[in-house]
C-alpha cells in the first residue's frame, strides 16, 4: 500500500455564503495541495465536514474531486457511522470507482466494547469493495480502539492500516511492534507525525496540509531532523486550528492565503475576530 505512504490531506469542503458547495474553491484547494506535494487526498473526512453533509452531497464532492484530481494522486474516501448497517448501506450505495481506499471512523457516541468495535470493522471490511483504513480518534468518538483490537483487525486482508489520533505513543509502538508487514500506521495528529515516524509511522492524514502541503512533504519524506524542523515551524499555529473546532481554523487560514472562503456549516461558526487575528499573526512567521 505504498500509495498511502506520506502526506494525505484531509480536504476541507469549501462552501458558498448560502451554504452550498463551492466547487471553484474545491478546485483551488485541490490544486494547491497537489502542487504543494501531497501524496494523496482524503475526501469527506472530519475536516471535510461530512457530518453536516447529505449522502448525496458527499457523493457529488467525491465525483468532483476525482474529476479535478484526474488520476494525479490516489484518493481515500470517508465512510463511517455509529450504526454498522448504515455504514454498509452507504458503501453499497456509493460509486467507489476511482477511490483507492476507505477511511472509516470507529463508531462514535455508542461507546462500544472492543469486541463490538472489532465486529463492526469486520462487517465494514467485508462489505467494502476497496481496502479499508481504520480511524481511531477517541477525542471525537469517546472510545479508544485498543492496540490489541487494531492488531486483530490488521489480519483481515481488506484492512490495510490505521489512522491513529489517540495521541498515545505507547499504543502506537505496540501496533508497530506486532503489526503484519505492510500494515500502515498513519499519524492522525499533525504535530506528532515526526515523533511517530521515529517509531515506524509511515505518514500522516493532515489538517494543516490543506494550507502547508510543502511543509508536510518535509515532515513525511525528509530526514528525521528535517521533519523535526518543519514541525517546529507549525508548532505555534497548530493549536489555533482547533481553538474553535476543526475545520474553522484551517478554513480561516486558507481564506487569508486567498485559496478559498471560510464558510462552515452550523453548528460550527466562522472564526471569531480574535481567532482570525491570532492566525494572521502566527501565519506570518511560518
Amino acid at each position: 500500500m505504498e500509495q498511502f505512504i506520506g502526506t494525505g490531506v484531509a480536504l476541507i469542503t469549501p462552501f458558498e455564503e448560502d451554504g452550498k458547495i463551492d466547487f471553484i474553491g474545491l478546485e483551488k484547494v485541490i490544486e494547491h495541495v497537489i502542487q504543494g506535494g501531497a501524496d494523496y487526498l482524503v475526501v469527506q473526512g472530519t475536516t471535510g465536514e461530512a457530518s453536516t453533509m447529505t449522502r448525496e452531497e458527499k457523493r457529488i464532492v467525491l465525483a468532483e474531486a476525482i474529476k479535478i484530481n484526474n488520476n494525479r494522486v490516489p484518493i481515500v474516501y470517508g465512510i463511517g457511522a455509529n450504526n454498522t448497517q448504515a455504514a454498509i448501506d452507504e458503501i453499497n450505495d456509493t460509486d467507489l470507482s476511482g477511490v483507492g481506499a476507505l477511511l472509516s471512523v470507529s463508531p462514535y457516541y455508542n461507546k462500544p466494547t472492543q469486541e463490538g468495535i472489532y465486529q463492526h470493522y469486520i462487517k465494514v471490511a467485508e462489505a467494502s469493495p476497496i481496502p479499508v483504513i481504520l480511524y481511531n480518534v477517541p477525542g471525537r468518538t469517546m472510545s479508544n480502539v485498543a492496540a490489541e483490537t487494531t492488531l486483530k483487525l490488521a489480519d483481515h486482508p481488506n484492512i490495510i492500516g490505521v489512522k491513529e489520533a489517540s495521541g498515545d505513543l505507547v499504543q502506537c509502538m505496540k501496533i508497530v511492534k506486532e503489526k503484519p508487514e505492510g500494515f500502515l500506521l498513519i499519524s492522525g495528529d499533525d504535530m506528532l507525525t515526526a515523533a511517530m515516524r521515529a517509531i515506524g509511522c509511515q505518514g500522516v492524514i493532515s489538517v494543516l496540509a490543506n494550507a502547508y502541503p510543502a511543509i508536510f512533504k518535509s515532515i513525511s519524506h525528509g530526514s528525521i531532523n528535517e521533519a523535526k524542523e518543519a514541525t517546529f515551524r507549525l508548532l505555534d499555529i497548530n493549536s489555533w486550528m482547533y481553538a474553535e473546532s476543526n475545520p474553522v481554523g484551517v478554513k480561516n487560514l486558507l481564506k487569508q492565503m486567498g485559496v478559498c472562503g471560510d464558510q462552515v456549516r452550523l453548528p460550527l461558526l466562522r472564526a471569531s475576530k480574535s481567532l482570525e487575528d491570532k492566525i494572521k499573526l502566527l501565519s506570518e512567521s511560518v
